[in-house]
């Protein structure tokens, strides 16, 4: 298997597309429902049945969570508080995310969570099963991941908790890359995520993995346009750099923020550390100059798998990451190639009871062959 990665065309004259005033809760749903469309094909990836998102009224989803308890809180972010619930009606434990009342932004991204999770449909992507907006209220009902986030398995892990094995983080790199290639393929226009980042890879049983939070989600380039520009969102250390200086956004944005999630999950470092040695609070900075040099590459292996891994598969992993993560944006690969790529890796498991570990006297390890394979 070839493992270059076809980089997708851009043109040098590219023609922009301004970023919309935030409109009505009407136009904006007309504007999306009109433009927004799903390929055909796409219900061979195992494309659920679309219905309508529920609409929950404010007391029953009180109810769902004792009054928003605290011991019912799973979490909370930039936009609110992720409850953990269960409906009356239907006895389904679901997870509830209250957005803050405060603020335009908030209400912009709660209808465009409703209108992108209601139109499309895929394994991974997580499930919108209903909402509500009495008054002032804005909440959303997902289906619960009891997993948690990739985040809680690869950062600050408590000392009981399991470590991630190679074979379950090639699992959940391509299944998220699967989740991405339906936004940007099979979606018409394509669907930029926007906000890829490990706090928003959630898992379900199995170490199932599927994208969340679509509210900074924006409809990509549509004609001769080659990208969208609107107002710089996202989070620091996943934003791609054209993207952060321009507001120039373009699937290839996705792309740079995929190889950053993918080089968490190699490596184990956090995308942004401070707590780190100076030269290496920046994840993307301190892996380009060990890119360069494949005898490096077994540096780069997360401490915590101890050595546990294919040194081929470390090495392909880490050329996808590199190819993902690449400064200009027509260098990068289109998310279809990353899928074939990682889908292949996820494929070869790695069987610790036949396959000695990599030794630490090995940092340097490369031979001919190994060489040859990429």
């Amino acid at each position: 298997m070839g493992w270059f990665l076809c980089a997708g065309n851009s043109s040098k004259n590219a023609k922009k597309k301004p970023d919309d005033q935030i409109p009505s809760k009407t136009s904006e749903k007309l504007k999306v429902n009109s433009t927004l469309d799903v390929k055909k094909d796409a219900s061979k990836d195992g494309e659920s049945d679309r219905i309508a998102a529920h609409t929950f009224t404010f007391r029953e989803l009180a109810a769902a969570t004792k009054n928003f308890r605290a011991d019912c809180l799973l979490g909370e972010g930039g936009f609110g508080r992720v409850y953990k619930g269960r409906l009356d009606s239907t006895n389904q434990v679901v997870a509830i995310k209250q957005l803050d009342r405060n603020g335009l932004q908030g209400n912009r991204e709660f209808l465009v969570e409703v209108l992108m999770l209601s139109l499309l449909h895929h394994p991974n992507l997580v499930n919108l099963i209903g909402y509500c907006a009495d008054g002032d209220q804005r909440l959303l009902v997902y289906e619960f991941m009891p997993l948690g986030s990739l985040e809680d398995h690869l950062h600050d892990l408590p000392p009981d908790k399991k470590q991630l094995d190679w074979n379950t983080r090639m699992k959940i790199a391509a299944g998220a890359a699967k989740g991405l290639e339906y936004l940007h393929d099979k979606a018409s226009p394509p669907v930029i995520y926007r906000d890829l980042k490990c706090s928003n890879i959630l898992l379900g049983e199995g170490y199932h993995p599927k994208l969340s939070d679509f509210g900074l989600a924006k409809l990509g380039p549509v004609g001769d346009n080659t990208h969208v520009s609107t107002r710089v969102m996202g989070t620091y250390g996943y934003c791609a750099p054209e993207y952060a200086m321009t507001g120039q956004l373009t699937l290839k944005s996705d792309v740079y923020s995929f190889g950053v999630v993918l080089l968490e999950i190699i490596t184990g470092r956090k995308a942004i550390d401070n707590a780190r040695a100076a030269g290496e609070h920046n994840l993307v900075a301190w892996a380009r100059p060990l890119f360069k040099d494949r005898r490096k590459f077994p540096q780069m292996a997360d401490p915590t798998l101890q050595g546990q891994y294919p040194v081929r598969g470390l090495y392909q992993a880490l050329a996808v990451a590199a190819m993902c993560v690449q400064e200009q944006p027509n260098m990068r690969p289109l998310i279809a190639d990353v899928v074939t790529a990682l889908t292949y890796l996820a494929c070869q498991k790695y069987d610790p009871e036949t396959q000695p570990p990599v030794q630490s006297s090995r940092t340097g390890f490369s031979t001919p062959r190994a060489r040859r394979d990429h």
